[in-house]
């Protein structure tokens, strides 16, 4: 489907009270877990948590169940500490996101002292979304400042005329769930928008959207997109110019 269609099936959806997802408790019931990763974040991604512990309930499964809600990257970090120490494993947890948080203080001593570009992040393109939730913090980041965001909230519909009168230095078009090649789709139908400004696009699906580990090569590409001449060049799967 379209954006456009995509948005339409998710609000009809959601104001008819159905789920967009449905769990098979048989199939649970059959795994036999030990420990559950759940998440209450986004409806649209996944089963939200009320749904699994109503099945564990009928099923009577003594199962952990670790809810997983992260609003901001250090939250993100956190969540991976999380599961390291409830999955047994806090060791490699803790060097994961010391390895992590080395990449990020990198990131932050190369664009040091430079211009920080206005950024307006496109979290999808029809109805347009400003970024919300850890976005923001990814611009950060990356040497950028986010503008016509809405950093550590949920992300909502807004219009063209909002980014354009932010005067954005920088677009970054980052759709839910789209690889570079939708994405590079999108940035190229939005270029009349937004005249004279560069226009990017990223793999959002990897390393924009997903609260996980690859948010920190999500930082490293936007740098790359906003300081190319400070930091190393990202793989040519990550950003694409557009415009």
């Amino acid at each position: 489907m379209t954006p456009a269609e995509i948005d339409a099936y998710v609000r009809s959806a959601a104001a008819s009270g159905a789920d967009l997802y449905t769990l098979h408790a048989d199939a649970l019931a059959d795994l036999r877990p030990d420990l559950i990763l759940t998440q209450d974040l986004c409806r649209v991604c996944a089963l939200p948590s009320g749904r699994v512990a109503d099945a564990l309930d009928h099923l009577g499964c003594r199962a952990d169940v670790v809810t997983l809600d992260p609003h901001t990257l250090g939250e993100v970090l956190d969540s991976i500490t999380l599961v390291g120490t409830r999955a047994g494993a806090p060791d490699a947890a803790a060097t994961l996101v010391r390895a992590l948080d080395d990449r990020l203080a990198a990131v932050e001593a190369a664009v040091a002292g430079r211009p920080r570009p206005r950024v307006a992040v496109i979290e999808w393109t029809d109805p347009p979304f400003g970024p919300g939730h850890w976005i923001p913090d990814l611009v950060t980041a990356a040497g950028g400042t986010a503008v016509a965001a809405h950093p550590g909230a949920r992300s909502t519909p807004t219009t063209w005329s909002t980014f354009q009168q932010a005067k954005p230095d920088v677009v970054v078009v980052a759709p839910c769930g789209y690889d570079l090649a939708g994405a590079t789709a999108q940035a190229t139908a939005l270029a009349p928008l937004f005249p004279g400004t560069p226009i990017w696009a990223i793999d959002a699906d990897a390393l924009v959207v997903r609260p996980g580990r690859r948010l920190i090569d999500g930082v490293e590409a936007m740098a790359a997109i906003l300081h190319p001449t400070a930091v190393p060049t990202p793989p040519p799967n990550h950003i694409a110019r557009a415009a």
